[in-house]
């Protein structure tokens, strides 16, 4: 028996009446209101408009969910079209199921369609969103703790997850959350693009780079401790491989483009204003932005007129009165 161990969901499922709430729904959908509400932060930093982010979301995300399940029901078929398996289990996104390659794959293309239809460099949109993928991942994993698939090795350690039932049948016990491991990881990955973003104004598309390099390095880690069934290429799983490949072309990607276009993008949408960045930094970082409306400066400006004006007339009283005014009677004294 196990002193200290983090605890499965009895059930992933709640009723609102006739309505089903899934834990795993709400891990997606919250993650990705993370994802659009930081991605429209950074955007606005670098000059973009407001919404832009959401608006081009709309294409990414359907796209992104569509690839993600189709990623997971092709590289584990067997689990939907063997034999004594239903077909219509590949619908059933809701049960689990995203591989997250195949979602950034076919959810950047979607992102690619929407802002092309609005002239937006894609590069430019990823570095923006980039860490707000990785926390949405890391909101996303929990989605397997209410389902309570996707654990690792049986381990005795005080982290410990306690299965008590299990989709693949695996007999109820204690093991790796790997799904922990990963949501941590996600954390990080997200707060080291932003810290190098900040570090090194990464533009063209290398904070997404970053992202993508990162979460390789550590996805591929904790894959090999996952226990769940995997295709396996050379005695690693799939997915091992997946990430190693990636991996090395998100690194050559960051050498080659730093190379050829070094620097940030200098406009990043057409049209926005050209002091969106100043007041988004500033809204970032607690400070006031220089943004007063025109008509503010004005009634300062006025003020600073009136008291000149009031100057110049004390000193037209005293030459009336026949005194010499303060200032020269200072500088003959």
């Amino acid at each position: 028996m196990e002193l200290a161990y983090i605890p499965s969901p009895s059930r992933g499922v709640l009723y609102l009446g006739p309505i089903p709430l899934r834990g795993y729904a709400f891990c997606i959908i919250i993650g990705v209101f993370v994802a659009v509400w930081l991605g429209n932060k950074r955007w606005i930093a670098r000059g973009g408009r407001a919404g832009t982010v959401a608006d081009i979301a709309v294409w990414a995300v359907p796209f992104g969910l569509v690839g993600g399940r189709l990623y997971h029901v092709i590289t584990d078929y067997e689990l939907y079209f063997s034999q004594g398996r239903d077909w219509v289990n590949a619908f059933k996104v809701w049960e689990g199921g995203l591989g997250i390659w195949g979602a950034i794959a076919l959810g950047a293309l979607g992102a690619w369609i929407g802002a092309r239809r609005r002239g937006i460099p894609m590069p430019a949109y990823a570095d923006a969103v980039a860490p707000g993928i990785a926390f949405a991942q890391a909101i996303g994993r929990w989605g397997n703790w209410f389902n309570q698939e996707l654990y690792g090795r049986e381990t005795h350690v005080p982290w410990a997850l306690h299965i008590t039932s299990s989709a693949d049948g695996r007999v109820p016990g204690y093991y790796h959350p790997t799904f922990l491991y990963e949501s941590l990881w996600c954390v990080g990955v997200g707060f080291l693009v932003i810290w190098a973003d900040r570090r090194f104004k990464m533009g063209h598309g290398r904070a997404f780079a970053l992202y993508v390099a990162a979460y390789c390095v550590g996805r591929a880690w904790i894959e090999y401790m996952r226990v769940d069934d995997a295709h396996h290429i050379l005695g690693l799983r799939l997915n091992d491989w997946t990430a190693g490949i990636v991996f090395l072309l998100a690194v050559a990607y960051i050498v080659v483009s730093s190379k050829k276009r070094p620097g940030r993008e200098a406009e990043v949408e057409p049209g926005a204003p050209a002091d969106g960045d100043v007041a988004a930094a500033a809204a970032e970082t607690g400070e006031k932005a220089d943004d007063e409306p025109a008509d503010t400066k004005d009634v300062k400006d006025g003020k600073d007129v009136k008291s000149l004006q009031g100057v110049e007339d004390a000193e037209d009283v005293q030459e009336a009165e026949g005194r010499e005014p303060e200032a020269e009677s200072a500088q003959k004294g």
